[in-house]
């Protein structure tokens, strides 16, 4: 199950940007929220100049799926 309802359509790495800052606003507590907004831009400097579509998919493939792992874990500490 994906974190946010439109997991399935993030094609693009702007499109998975967006996704996954939206995924913080779900978060609790200001300070979790920045932590985690603070990691996605990390990793978009790092991966920012990967050319390969294949692996680009990888990536955000990998992305939805570490976003629906971190919000599974917020939502079983409330």
């Amino acid at each position: 199950m994906a974190p946010l309802p439109g997991a399935e359509l993030v094609r693009t790495p702007l499109q998975l940007y967006r996704y996954l800052l939206r995924c913080c606003q779900k978060l609790p507590g200001k300070p979790i929220q920045e932590h985690y907004k603070h990691m996605i831009r990390q990793s978009f400097n790092v991966h920012e100049d990967e050319d390969d579509p294949e692996r680009i998919q990888q990536i955000i493939r990998r992305a939805v799926e570490d976003a629906d792992w971190i919000m599974e874990k917020y939502k079983k500490q409330k």
